[in-house]
């Protein structure tokens, strides 16, 4: 087995589907791009063709070390020209600042193993340096729970954040060993945090981790294991709410909005 498949690694062999993802992140003039796990480069080709028409440029970043001496044999001439920067790194242990990244001056584009996919999300958006945009091929039923009107944990973490579409879907023979699930382009437009302009964001998550506790139980239930029942009730009653609501229906403004008021009773 390669060191590659050990680290659920599956390579990207289709022109298309990296074309379509290195388009789907949106490059502008002066952009850095991250590419999180190039793997053989079939992803980093293509983002390095529309870097050098935008006056963009690229960060690799590569866990395996086998790929990274192959990447910087490769791309030798892009890398002496300034034009493709490779670390050997796990994502996971860097951040914007070693990297070189400024807040909203960069984007990610990435195939990433499947049981990291949460994991690079969650660091990407609450880094203190978030990028622009992300572009990702992740597992398609994955992609369809973060866009999904049914929200989950993951959903509305995402969401707080930024937009979330799916580009298009993926097959698995387009990897390189195929996974057996299909895939998906999942773009994160607009990252930012706006949203807690007004909200604390320790205490937005602190009501949505506690509303996610048990799934089958009501959201106030859920709540009120973490706080006082009556001012659930009162939040409740305030953002227009079901008391017998369950998390997975409550939208984001409402999330919002029964963080603020409890919030506000607390103060």
């Amino acid at each position: 087995m390669s060191k590659g498949a050990r680290l659920g690694q599956h390579f990207l062999k289709s022109r298309w589907a990296a074309r379509a993802l290195a388009y789907a992140v949106g490059i502008t003039r002066g952009d850095t791009v991250l590419e999180i796990g190039p793997g053989r480069g079939a992803l980093t080709r293509e983002l390095l063709a529309l870097a050098k028409e935008t006056g963009a440029r690229v960060v690799a970043i590569e866990k395996d070390e086998a790929l990274v001496a192959h990447l910087n044999e490769v791309f030798l001439d892009e890398i002496n020209s300034g034009l493709l920067t490779v670390h050997g790194a796990d994502i996971r242990d860097a951040n914007p600042e070693t990297l070189g990244l400024e807040s909203g001056s960069y984007v990610v584009a990435a195939n990433i193993p499947y049981y990291i996919t949460g994991e690079i999300i969650r660091q990407s958006l609450t880094s203190e340096k978030q990028p622009r945009a992300m572009a990702l091929l992740v597992q398609k039923e994955v992609a369809q729970r973060i866009v999904s009107k049914k929200e989950s944990l993951l959903s509305l973490s995402v969401k707080t954040y930024g937009k979330p579409k799916i580009v298009m879907k993926v097959p698995a023979q387009n990897f390189s060993p195929p996974p057996s699930v299909d895939s998906a382009i999942l773009l994160i437009e607009n990252i930012s945090r706006d949203f807690f302009a007004d909200t604390s964001e320790e205490l937005f998550f602190k009501v949505l981790h506690a509303g996610f506790k048990s799934k089958r139980k009501f959201l106030l239930s859920n709540l009120a294991g973490t706080f006082e029942r009556g001012l659930v009730a009162h939040a409740f009653e305030q953002c227009e709410i079901n008391i017998k609501a369950r998390a997975e229906d409550v939208t984001l403004p409402q999330w919002k909005c029964i963080a603020g008021q409890l919030l506000a009773s607390s103060a």
